[in-house]
């Protein structure tokens, strides 16, 4: 009796145990696809330019990311500050770069001339000067990527000078175009000094108000395909007519735009 009475007890155990072994499965499962379904949610969220990493990894990490975006206050006003120093003396006081070189050279020259005589007169030691040298790895690497970048440069403007991409044809026009009026308003100097500004701006913009600025693009975005769906079959069909009577192009869309979409 006591045998047969542990036999449902053990059974129930059992029942039990496959229900909480099942649930205990379905959550880990569930939790497991929950990371993958904050995947997909992310990347369908739309990023400006189709970038896919966030912005300090886009302008390259590091130091000089860390100077765009302001990480380290100090730094990055420092070198706005000097930058825009250097365009006052060039630009607004008419500073020439040679002048200034050689007033940098002649001073620092003059003070470490001094002060290497002095200090024997006055019983202290000289001045340390490090000797600076480049290495020829940074230069080999530095030429290597320029290098690379010029001819990736060269290969897109072939490309886009035998007829094949139109849509980055309309786009490197129109980007030349607003380059050549900007320098028509301001010269080299101003422009770099322009772009360099900027950097320091721009970027920390984005990154502060990302959210607000891509879902403005997003809109943008569909606007600018809809316009260049709109101008491609203009296109198309100019072209066309040069190579078949227009007539006979009117017709065939006539007919095209009868039919229903099982004809088509």
């Amino acid at each position: 009796m006591a045998e047969h009475a542990g036999e449902p007890e053990s059974l129930i155990e059992k029942i039990a145990d496959k229900i909480h072994g099942h649930d205990s499965s379905s959550s880990s499962d569930s939790d497991d696809d929950k990371p993958s379904k904050v995947e997909e949610v992310q990347a369908k969220i739309f990023r400006l330019f189709g970038r896919e990493k966030p912005i300090h990894k886009v302008l390259g990490g590091g130091k000089p990311a860390d100077v765009f975006l302001w990480r380290n206050k100090k730094l990055s006003a420092g070198v706005l500050g000097g930058a825009t120093i250097l365009w006052v003396l060039f630009e607004l006081l008419e500073y020439h770069l040679i002048t200034l070189v050689c007033h940098i050279l002649i001073l620092s020259l003059a003070l470490l001339f001094l002060w290497s005589n002095a200090s024997t007169l006055i019983n202290k030691s000289p001045p340390q000067i490090p000797e600076v040298r480049i290495p020829e790895k940074i230069v080999l690497e530095v030429a290597s990527v320029l290098r690379a970048e010029v001819n990736y440069a060269l290969a897109v403007l072939r490309n886009i000078a035998s007829g094949k991409e139109l849509k980055k044809f309309l786009g490197i026009i129109a980007g030349l175009w607003v380059l050549s009026v900007v320098g028509n308003w301001c010269n080299f100097l101003t422009l770099f000094y322009i772009a360099f500004v900027v950097l320091h701006t721009v970027p920390v913009l984005y990154e502060k108000y990302e959210d607000q600025v891509d879902a403005l693009s997003e809109r943008a975005t569909i606007e600018i395909k809809k316009q260049y769906v709109v101008f491609d079959s203009k296109t198309t069909f100019t072209f066309s007519c040069l190579s078949e009577p227009c007539d006979t192009l009117i017709e065939k869309r006539a007919t095209e735009n009868l039919k229903g979409p099982e004809e088509r």
